[in-house]
């Protein structure tokens, strides 16, 4: 088959905040002349997850707030299983990097009247540290970083969908990556002498999720076959609070934003009453693993089928006060035909979030020569879980460390390497396989994978769910790879898309139930009904996945406490535990 053939220099795979800051820091790092070059599977800006974040930007610097606080907070919130050195870097520079938002990018952020940032309450958190745009933040970082980008001779590869990470012959190191020419159904590889990847989670294999359908764990899957360590990959983070607003409509599973319960917000069961204090002395405030687990274990207990979820209530905090601080929020609720102002939304947890990823280095290196990773794509940094807040701080300020790092190593980079041609056949041919087949029906075979994860592999596990669950997976890849797509016209060919969305999240749900089945306790995200003791802190480890042959193979890793180890802090002597005043 034919392949187009392309070169640059510093190749981007993704259009979010990792994506955009790694470009506009690439530039300014690497020697003139640099060829950078962003691929997106969609078009730039307008796709990814960062557009998505509603609540805002954990940064430490208002009301007492400090590194050390935001750095407690993350391992605390993360059970200690965070790379302490990842996490250290994201606390320190959050605060750099929302400054270079402000100053140089122009984002807006709202203001107190004596024109500091405003705080935000999120849950998990001892300071009121999350500055935000209303509750629409990640439309205003993403918009003015994509005004950036566009103003400076950056490449742009839009509708280009990344297939394949294609080593070198002796697989030392990075050569390039396969792309499909979404406009064209085409083959496209680019060689690059650095590549990043941030191409965004996107946990959509489960019943109820919030990213879009067309975030698929691709990066991962891509990652993962090029046998790459992942570690975390049993973490994925349920928001509590997801819309519940029917199967007619993609509403179903958006976020109805941390900042409702940071408020005041109050969940109600079927009965009206609260019940968030029976399972945590945080209430609703707690961390997003405790409030979700207490939301399905209420669902557990009602027997009405009529009512599936629960219900948050903001109405005594006075509708015109929840108009007034969260209008989006508000709109998006009244588009489905609910009240959050004035009544009750019904709720229900939401695949979110992935703190798993590929093992990185706290300056994105990965293990390979000269594939750099960096937002959800990259493990370590959040550890167990994830605090609400933390999302798009990870992704801009690991994104701008990557594009510097990329930028100075490319200056002692020879020439373009040569792809492996067998395996970039072999990537080809994978693509390929479904056009040669009986069309079937993928979005049937993807509802059932939907089903398995959620049933089995949800927000409480069991050793039998998952292997059942395991199982059920066995039998949707088998079918995959049996069902075809009408291949006669490739050019926007969304069946086609959908298949490989599809393989890409079937082969890291396996993962994913793997590595949930190694850890037999119960951490942040991931809580098993059999085994649900944390296990001691000291004794913390992290499980890391890879590809052996054919097969998944889970091994576990000590946590090195490299800053402080359970039961110690880095705050002052003296430091109140909090700085938030407990919500009633």
């Amino acid at each position: 088959m034919q392949i187009e053939r392309h070169d640059t220099d510093i190749l981007i795979l993704g259009s979010g905040g990792a994506g955009l800051f790694a470009a506009l820091h690439a530039q300014q790092a690497a020697p003139e002349g640099t060829k950078i070059t962003i691929a997106v599977k969609g078009l730039l800006g307008k796709c990814g997850c960062t557009r998505m974040v509603q609540g805002g930007y954990n940064v430490a610097l208002g009301h007492g707030d400090s590194v050390e606080r935001h750095f407690m907070d993350t391992i605390q919130g993360g059970k200690w299983l965070p790379d302490q050195d990842m996490a250290w870097k994201l606390c320190e520079l959050a605060v750099e990097r929302v400054r270079e938002l402000e100053n140089e990018i122009g984002c807006f952020f709202d203001r107190e009247p004596d024109g500091s940032l405003h705080h935000k309450a999120f849950a998990g958190q001892t300071a009121d540290r999350t500055v935000h745009k209303g509750d629409l933040t990640g439309i205003e970082i993403i918009n003015r970083l994509m005004e950036q980008v566009l103003s400076r001779p950056i490449e742009r590869l839009q509708e280009h969908r990344a297939i394949g990470l294609i080593p070198t012959r002796d697989g030392s190191a990075l050569a390039g990556v396969l792309f499909i020419d979404m406009r064209t159904g085409g083959f496209r590889f680019v060689r690059a002498k650095t590549v990043m990847m941030g191409t965004g989670g996107g946990p959509t294999m489960y019943r109820y999720h919030t990213p879009s359908g067309d975030k698929t764990m691709d990066g991962l899957a891509m990652a993962l076959r090029l046998g790459l360590p992942l570690r975390d990959m049993e973490m994925v983070q349920f928001h509590p609070t997801g819309l519940l607003a029917g199967d007619h409509t993609r509403m179903t599973g958006t976020v109805l934003e941390e900042g409702l319960r940071g408020a005041g917000g109050h969940l109600l069961n079927a009965r009206g009453e609260r019940f968030m204090y029976d399972y945590d002395a945080g209430g609703e405030r707690a961390t997003r693993d405790v409030v979700s687990r207490g939301i399905y274990a209420e669902m557990r207990k009602n027997n009405d089928p009529a009512q599936v979820g629960m219900f948050i209530s903001m109405a005594h905090l006075g509708p015109h006060t929840v108009r007034k601080k969260f209008s989006g929020m508000v709109k998006r609720c009244a588009d489905s035909g609910f009240d959050l102002a004035g009544g009750k939304v019904e709720v229900v947890p939401t695949a979110h979030y992935f703190m798993g990823g590929v093992v990185v280095d706290p300056d994105t290196r990965t293990a390979m020569e000269g594939l750099y990773v960096a937002g959800e794509d990259a493990g370590g940094a959040h550890g167990s879980n994830r605090l609400g807040g933390n999302g798009v701080a990870n992704s801009t300020v690991y994104g701008g460390v990557a594009g510097d790092v990329m930028g100075a190593d490319i200056a002692r980079m020879g020439a373009l390497r040569e792809p492996d041609e067998d395996v970039l056949a072999a990537e080809i041919a994978r693509a390929r396989r479904p056009l040669d087949r009986t069309p079937g029906n993928v979005l049937a075979l993807r509802k059932k994978l939907q089903e398995a994860m959620w049933e089995d592999v949800g927000v409480i596990r069991t050793e039998g769910g998952m292997s059942r669950g395991l199982r059920r997976l066995e039998e949707i890849g088998a079918e995959l790879l049996d069902t075809g797509v009408d291949g006669s016209e490739l050019a926007f060919n969304l069946t086609w898309h959908d298949w490989l969305n599809l393989a890409s999240l079937t082969e890291v749900s396996e993962v994913i139930t793997k590595a949930a089945l190694s850890r037999e306790n119960s951490r942040g995200a991931h809580f098993r009904e059999d085994f649900p003791d944390s296990g001691a802190m000291e004794d913390s480890y992290f499980t890391v996945a890879q590809m052996s042959g054919e097969t998944v193979e889970v091994r576990r890793e000590p946590v090195r406490f490299t800053i402080v180890r359970p039961g110690g802090t880095v705050l002052p002597e003296g430091e109140p535990e909090t700085l938030v005043a407990q919500a009633s």
